[in-house]
Order: structure tokens, then sequence, then C-alpha cells
């Protein structure tokens, strides 16, 4: 779907974008490989997203290409200086979600620190692949006497001459963000359905006789344990399956009836003379009880984790753009993103068809929201900034409004790639990945907003004498 959407909005010049793609997708699957990493389902999240976000650093040197093209420079002047000039925005967008992923890693355990761990190899190799591959291809393309062509008849039409008075409904934007304020400050009033990992429960590792595949036996098994939603492991090898469930975790001695519940779920998939004295005493290999002090060491591990991305990502962009203004509607964006995302996630845990729980996955969904938000949200910046010392005389409003105009194009196709990636994810990956894909859309969708309408506002109603 990526490769396709490459070509069809710019032409040869996808084939560009698509090697690195490839190269980088190689290179990420080699270094987990060297690294001996086992690729759990949260990993393949992981490698899916960045497929998603590998094209980003094209996305923002073709735009940027674009953009000296229409100008009327030569096309050699043009690619110099849209890769020139897209250094920085690259550089900054792959930063602020990289400190996200570290911190993502630093906190999180088991399958999320498979998640983080492969987001940060492929963020990393896509400024190697985008800056350095995607540039030595186009030098050897453009040593032929040849040039790739970045417009095609779709793209010249979309967003051309771009004149959208954003800035002019602020007023509007503010007030939507006043009621996603309300209703994220509710959903915690209204509660959520929590994972395993945080409410307790039991922990089983279960052998079979055959390769099993998680996904077939969790419906069920969610039959046979009165709907509850056991997080469910492969262990070294498809034989052997970690199935933690919360069923009957405030009893005492329910142990014999979570096994017998387990036995009838799993019947399937077990020999048919199997009996249940034998399926306890022999397929059973190990168990363990998920303390609800365990439960609050995550809990709180969530939150550290959460307040101490937004708090680096803030100090981050006061230290590149030394401007507190910038940081304040970083802030205001972060927040906005994460309220937006916990009111779904509360008000339609009982109406969706599928299980919305608060687990590691969310957390992982939270955290990388934060670094996308913020990926849109510092290439506005970066531009604002840059027509701040282009534009003398223009007034706030005129800059801040052309700034987001310019990089539209950008905001979407980088919005577009990763929403389609996450809506594959959602309908193809299994259960497991599904809440903290249908996160990450909503997250998606949220932060493209807040980036246009919330970040880039608040720099004109704060300190308005200021010059940006």
């Amino acid at each position: 779907v990526i490769f396709i959407l490459m070509l069809v909005y710019y032409n040869t010049g996808g084939w560009v974008a698509n090697i690195a793609l490839i190269l980088n997708l190689l290179f990420t699957i080699g270094v987990l490989t060297a690294m001996g990493f086992t690729l759990t389902a949260a990993g393949i999240a992981g490698l899916v997203l960045t497929i998603g976000m590998a094209v980003d650093t094209n996305v923002i040197i073709f735009e940027r290409i674009k953009e000296e093209l229409v100008k009327g420079k030569s096309y050699q002047l043009a690619v110099n200086d849209g890769y020139k000039r897209s250094l920085a925005p690259v550089i900054d967008a792959h930063v602020t979600s990289l400190l996200t992923a570290v911190i993502l890693a630093y906190f999180g355990l088991g399958p999320v620190l498979g998640f983080a761990t492969t987001q940060i190899i492929g963020l990393l190799l896509s400024m190697f692949c985008g800056i350095l591959v995607s540039r030595l291809i186009t030098d050897f393309w453009t040593n032929k006497n040849r040039h790739f062509n970045y417009f095609t008849a779709i793209s010249k039409r979309i967003f051309k001459h771009a004149s959208y008075r954003f800035i002019e409904l602020r007023k509007y934007a503010y007030m939507i963000s006043v009621v996603v304020l309300i209703a994220g400050i509710a959903s915690f009033f209204n509660g959520f359905h929590l994972g395993v990992e945080f409410k307790g429960g039991r922990s089983y590792t279960v052998q079979f006789d055959r390769p099993v595949v998680a996904d077939n036996v969790r419906e069920d098994l969610k039959a046979a344990l009165d709907g509850d939603n056991p997080t469910i492991k492969t262990v070294g090898d498809a034989r052997h399956l970690n199935i933690t469930t919360a069923y009957l975790k405030d009893k005492d001695n329910a142990d014999s009836a979570v096994i017998s519940r387990l036995f009838v779920g799993l019947k399937k998939v077990l020999p048919a003379d199997i009996t249940h004295e034998d399926f306890a005493k022999k397929n059973i290999q190990g168990f363990s009880a998920v303390q609800p002090s365990i439960s609050e060491d995550l809990k709180r591990g969530a939150v550290k984790a959460t307040v101490f991305a937004i708090l680096i990502i803030f100090l981050y962009i006061f230290i590149r753009f030394r401007d507190w203004r910038y940081s304040v509607g970083t802030i205001f964006t972060l927040l906005h993103d994460v309220f937006i995302t916990l009111a779904v996630f509360s008000f339609l845990k009982n109406i969706v068809p599928f299980p919305l729980e608060i687990d590691q996955h969310f957390i992982a969904a939270v955290l990388t929201v934060i670094g996308f938000s913020m990926n849109d949200t510092v290439i506005v910046f970066d531009r604002i900034r840059e027509y701040s010392r282009d534009m003398k005389g223009a007034t706030k409003t005129k800059i801040i409004n052309s700034a987001i105009n310019d990089t539209l194009s950008r905001t979407i196709m980088t919005s577009l790639t990763v929403f389609l990636t996450l809506l594959i994810l959602f309908i193809f990956g299994g259960e497991v990945t599904r809440g903290f894909a249908f996160a990450m859309l909503i997250g998606v969708i949220t932060g493209t907003y807040s980036s246009i309408f919330v970040g880039a506002p608040i720099l004109v109603d704060f300190a308005k004498n200021k010059p940006l």
C-alpha cells in the first residue's frame, strides 16, 4: 500500500522512497536477528509502524524539493536546497519520536520492550536510509544527466497554492479542545477496562503436543473464562503458551477452578483422550500470580513514563527553539492527544466489538502517539521559525498560516501513510495488537488536528508582543 501511494503521489521520485523503505526493513530485521531478538506480536506491530513512518524522511525532503521547483529553481539546485533545508526538520521529527521510544524501552516490560526496541532501530535506520541512501540514489541518477519527477497529475492538484485561514479559526478549535479536556477528565470518573497486568490475576505456562496459534485459541478461552480477555504469549516456540487471566482473581483457592476453565477453552488443541487431571499435571508447566502490588508498580511506571516523555519533549523543544511559547504549545498539543485517547477508551469500552483495555500495549500506543504528534508539530514549528526570518514585517497570523499551509501536504501524506499501515494492522494484526492499533489510529487523527489547530495558534495568543 505504501509502495503504491509513493508512486501515485511522487511519480518516479517514489522509487527513491521505496528503495529506502526496502533497505530500512531489511536492515531492521538484520539488526534484530543479529541481536538475537524474538519477534513477538508487539515487535511485529513495531515493524509495521516503522514501515509507515520510514517514508516520513523522504516525504519531508520531497515536499521541500517540490516547493523549490515551484519557485522556478533548476532541478539540481532544487534537490540540493531540498535536502539541505530538510535536514533540521527531519532530525527534529525523529528525535522527538526517538525520545518517547527510549523512554518506553526504559519503563517497558516484556512485549512493550520488544515494540520499543524495534521502533528505535527503525527510526535510526529511517534517518540513515532517508537522508544518506536516498541522496546517493538521487546523485547517481543525476550524474547520468537524468532526474526524478516528483509531481503527478494528482499531486499537482492537491494542496496547490493552499491558503486556508487556520489561525482565524483558532477560537473554534479552542472550544473543541475545552470539550476534549472535559471528556478526558471525565474518563477518570467513568473508568476503564484494565488489562490483567494492571488489575492482577494468574499466569500459566501451558505445553502442547503440537504447535498452536495464540489467536486461534483466544476466542475459545475468552468464552470459557466468562468473557475475560486473557493475555496470551508464545514462550520459546509455538508449542508453549503463557496465558494470563484475571478470571476469579479476587478469590483465594480458585486455582483448580481456573485450570478447569482453561481445560475447557483449550480442548480443541489438546489430544482427544486427555483428562482434566492429566492436563493439570502434564500440560501446565508453570504458574505465577500477578499480585496487586506488581500491578500498582506497573501503573506508577506507566504514569511516570508518560509524564517523563512530555517533560523531556518540553525541554527539547525549549532548547531547540529557545522560546517558551513553543514548549507551551507542545504541552497543550500532547495533553490534547492523550485526553482524546483516554476519553475514547473510557466511553467506548462497552460499545466497540473488541476489547479496549488499559494495558502495556495501550501505554506503548500513548507514548508513540506523543512522539508522532510532536513529529507533526515540530515540522510546523521549524517552518514558522524559518518564515519568521524570511518574511520580515509580516504579521504573526500571516507567518503561521503560511507555515501550516506550506507544510500541509507533508502533514497529510505522513499521517496517511501511518494511518493506512495502522488500519491494516488493526484489521489483520490479530487480537493482541488490535487495541494498540485502535489507540494509534485515534492518535494519528488527533495528532494531525492538534499540530495544526492547537500547537501553532498558541504562538499567536501567548506573549502577543513578542516576535516569533
